[in-house]
């Protein structure tokens, strides 16, 4: 088994020297991965750096002579997660280690990326306790802080360093020996204010032979979602929680980017999709909402968590991007609306309960969406148990004509 690096041998040749060399004391073999790109390698690599810029897309020589690090890191990135797939896929990668500062933190993570959920990746870095999002994104990154940089060995960072690459050890000389199951997985979308209805949809789809992944529908999450999906490991989709589509609209703090409800359509997989929480943009405490936002309605959920209501007109674009996105979908697809409230505050005598402005997204589904999108509208709030069952049985059926149970 083997893991690999990724490291600039020009400037950390002496850190990732350590790293591999403590790593090797335990019997697990090392491949070094070199993204340096201004000058030589302190150590030996076994993948050059002239080889990740060529599967980059460019050569190291331009790289050098353009001097453009913003470029240089981009493509070195690239060139990293071409040449680790390529690595994994021919069973020569079991795990992935990186060391470094923002650049090359940038450019491992960038590799790490573009493996599977699954595969063990570690990153020590002086910006992991920092935001890493941009970092880590939708996968099972594991960001360890560096405490100080990455310059040179003493006490203090060869016993970061140690530590990182011993936990690396571990994560490949270890089988978690989890359970796989052969059952069809089903992957749902779940806010605070949608629970009822994602608790009472994921017992009764286990009860009927699925094992299901719900994802928290905050940015990442659907991002994560929309990830496996396209990486098979999603056979149907229970996409009742839509809020993410309102942070990206809005400017929200939640959003999960413009490809949010394209990967199951993209990939034929059948879905039922609902409204879920599109009654609220997602921001921190109150005093960090945009000024320009100062007349809305807010609900506090809690001292970090500002909910804004949407408004008619927003909800009206809501209704016609989501129904541009689930109209290009090639597979089985359902949109359910919930005409007596998208979540627990939109009930009538709750605090977002605004029948207008459902009106305005329900209004703009029915407008836009195409006749391939089969179209179900029930007297019910989202969590009521007549409308989740519906949800089910819709997938469910879905599901077997594909075969798929």
């Amino acid at each position: 088994m083997t893991v690999v690096i990724v490291g600039t041998l020009d400037t950390k040749g002496e850190e990732i020297g350590f790293a591999r060399d403590v790593i090797e004391a335990k019997g697990i073999d090392v491949h070094l991965v070199d993204v340096g790109v201004m000058g030589d390698p302190e150590i030996e690599p076994d993948t050059a750096a002239a080889e990740v810029a060529e599967a980059g897309g460019t050569s190291l020589e331009s790289l050098r002579e353009g001097g453009d690090r913003g470029e240089a890191m981009e493509v070195m990135g690239d060139g990293a997660a071409a040449v680790v797939t390529r690595l994994h896929d021919d069973g020569e990668l079991k795990g992935i280690l990186g060391l470094g500062g923002s650049g090359n933190t940038s450019i491992a993570t960038s590799a790490m990326r573009a493996l599977p959920v699954g595969v063990p990746k570690l990153m020590v870095s002086t910006v992991a306790s920092g935001d890493i999002e941009p970092y880590v994104g939708a996968t099972d990154i594991a960001m360890m802080y560096s405490v100080a940089d990455i310059e040179g060995l003493n006490q203090l960072s060869r016993t970061v360093i140690s530590n990182a690459a011993l936990a690396m050890v571990g994560m490949v000389a270890n089988d978690p020996d989890v359970e796989v199951s052969d059952k069809p997985t089903i992957g749902m979308t779940m806010f605070g204010v949608t629970t009822p209805c994602v608790q009472t949809a994921r017992e009764l789809l286990e009860e009927k032979g699925y094992e299901t992944i719900v994802f928290h529908a905050t940015g990442t999450g659907g991002k994560a979602m929309e990830n496996l999906i396209r990486e098979g490991v999603i056979d149907g989709v229970f996409d009742v929680t839509t809020t993410e589509w309102a942070d990206e609209l809005v400017g929200g703090n939640l959003n999960a980017g413009p490809e949010r409800l394209e990967a199951a359509g993209d990939m034929g997989v059948p879905q039922v999709v609902s409204t879920g929480a599109l009654d609220m943009v997602n921001f921190g405490p109150r005093d960090s909402v945009p000024e320009k936002f100062d007349d809305r309605h807010f609900h506090i959920h809690n001292p970090q968590v500002t909910l804004m209501r949407t408004t008619p007109e927003e909800n009206a674009e809501l209704g016609e991007i989501i129904a541009g996105k689930l109209n290009g979908a090639t597979g089985p697809t359902a949109m359910f609306l919930p005409l007596a409230g998208v979540s627990m505050l939109d009930i009538e005598g709750e605090d977002f309960y605004d029948p207008e402005a459902d009106a305005a997204l329900f209004d703009a589904l029915r407008e836009h969406l195409d006749d391939n999108v089969e179209l179900v509208e029930m007297d019910t709030d989202i969590n009521d148990d007549e409308f989740v069952h519906a949800l089910v049985d819709k997938l469910d059926a879905y599901m077997r004509s594909a075969g798929q149970n």
